[in-house]
């Protein structure tokens, strides 16, 4: 496997993300990192945009992953990973993060986040 990458940082949405009601009824704002781990060598010999992985098309699918309502961020990455890898078949694996920018807590914490692997299956 390719240890090439594309680096997509500090996506943010609006979404309705938490276990608790308030969470549920009212967006806030999450950001997403995305790692997606595609061979690059084409692209970067030829300079030929269509010997790469369209990352406006991988942020459209990373937001609309998010427009279900989830209690759990874990739930929302998930879903986020299923759709970066359903949106080319180069794509052999991603790595998301998805990050709340104002977590509930009666603390002063910058953010709550979780980060997750997922490779094609083969």
């Amino acid at each position: 496997m390719s240890t090439d990458r594309l680096e997509l940082r500090g996506l943010r949405v609006l979404a309705r993300c938490g276990v608790g009601d308030a969470e549920r009824e009212v967006a806030q704002p999450l950001e997403i990192d995305l790692d997606v781990v595609v061979d690059l060598g084409l692209a970067g010999t030829t300079d030929d945009v269509g010997d790469t992985v369209d990352y406006g098309g991988l942020c459209t699918a990373a937001v609309a992953a998010t427009t279900e309502p989830a209690a759990l961020l874990e739930h929302v990455a998930e879903r986020v990973a299923d759709a970066v890898l359903a949106g080319d078949a180069r794509i052999a694996a991603t790595v998301v993060a998805v990050r709340k920018l104002r977590p509930p807590v009666p603390h002063h914490l910058a953010t709550a986040g979780v980060r997750i692997s997922r490779a094609r299956s083969s």
